[in-house]
Order: C-alpha cells, then structure tokens, then sequence
C-alpha cells in the first residue's frame, strides 16, 4: 500500500522555489539539506498529519550528477510551482512491480542520519508528464517530518489533473486510498489546497 508522504516545489532556483512555497502558504521554511546524488538542495516545512513539503533546486555549488536529476529537474524552466507529490511504502520493489513501466529504479540515498530508497526513472521524468507520484521507502527508522517544528499548516486536498486522469487513477486505486486526492480528468495541473493559521490557501 501507498500513502502520502510529501510534496515537492520546484524552482529554477531554490530562492524561487522557497519563496513561491512562503508567499502561497504565509509561511517560513526551515532549512533543509543537499542531495549529492542528485545535486539538488531544499528547504522544509513541517505540515499536519506527518507530511511535509520541500522546495526544491539543483544546487550550483554540487557537481554535476552522473545521471538525470528527479522530479525532472534538468528541465524545468519558468516560475517556480508545485511540481511532484511523493508517496511512502513499506516495500519499493513490491510496489514498483505492481505498476506499469516508466515509475522508475530505486536509488538509495542517504542525507546525514536519514536513509531512503527513491524510485527514479533514468530519464528523471515520470509518467503522465510527470504527475505520477514518485515512491520513496525510508529505511533509517527516521523521517523529515519528525523534525521539523510544526507550521499549523494541513492539506485539505491534492488535486491531479490530466488528460489520462482515469488512467492513472486506476492504476494507483489498488494501493492507494486517501480521501485528500483527487485525480481526474483534465489539462495537466497539480495544486493543493491547506488550513493555515491564516485560512484557506492554494499552492500551484
């Protein structure tokens, strides 16, 4: 089985990412970390329910990795945006195998005293134009969301739009079941809806 882990904010840079994240949310990010496989860096920011969001970036100052970087970031370009949802499981190869080709390889990573298991496909680009969720199993006994102090942020709802939403729907139907997404029909967006201290917000 599948469940929400957290979501992803990608910018051309992480000043963008971060500040795209802070202004829809009336928010401030805790600092987050590098990713040396990926040469990527982000910042946190701890939500309800034991999920968080990252904004995201390649990292100038890393070098270039030896292969795609995830969430399709060497291609990303324009305004900063919410861009990848990313869900946990138990058992990765298990779950890779009981969906079509295109989720990816696990990849195991470790950031400090977090470690993780990632499926990312070679090209960095996931399925249906890269709004299928990545997975991610962690292994450390550890989470991100157990360290952040908490921002009275919760997602009310993650919505995924697609022209193949009916697809993806009924591939993800058997392992995931969560009343918060919404996955339909349409042209391809990704947005989210929270409760903040400050009422309604969306992020896009």
């Amino acid at each position: 089985m599948l469940s929400l882990d957290h979501l992803a904010v990608a910018g051309e840079d992480l000043a963008a990412a971060r500040a795209h994240a802070e202004t829809a949310l009336d928010v401030i990010l805790q600092p987050g970390g590098r990713h040396d496989v990926f040469g990527t860096h982000n910042r946190l920011l701890g939500l309800a329910d034991g999920l968080y969001l990252e904004a995201i970036a390649a990292d100038p100052d890393a070098p270039a990795p030896d292969r795609a970087r995830w969430f399709d970031l060497d291609r990303f370009s324009g305004p900063a945006r919410l861009t990848n949802w990313i869900c946990r499981c138990d058992d990765l190869d298990a779950a890779l195998a009981r969906l079509p080709d295109g989720f990816g390889r696990p990849v195991d990573l470790q950031r400090g005293d977090l470690r993780w298991r990632m499926s990312v496909p070679e090209e960095g680009r996931l399925p249906f134009d890269n709004l299928a969720p990545a997975l991610i199993q962690w292994t450390g006994g550890g989470h991100p969301a157990q360290r952040l102090a908490p921002s009275n942020c919760r997602l009310l709802q993650l919505s995924i739009r697609h022209p193949e939403g009916a697809a993806l729907r009924s591939f993800l139907a058997p392992l995931l079941t969560d009343a918060r997404i919404d996955i339909a029909a349409g042209a391809a967006t990704l947005s989210a809806r929270f409760a903040t201290p400050r009422g309604e917000r969306t992020l896009a």
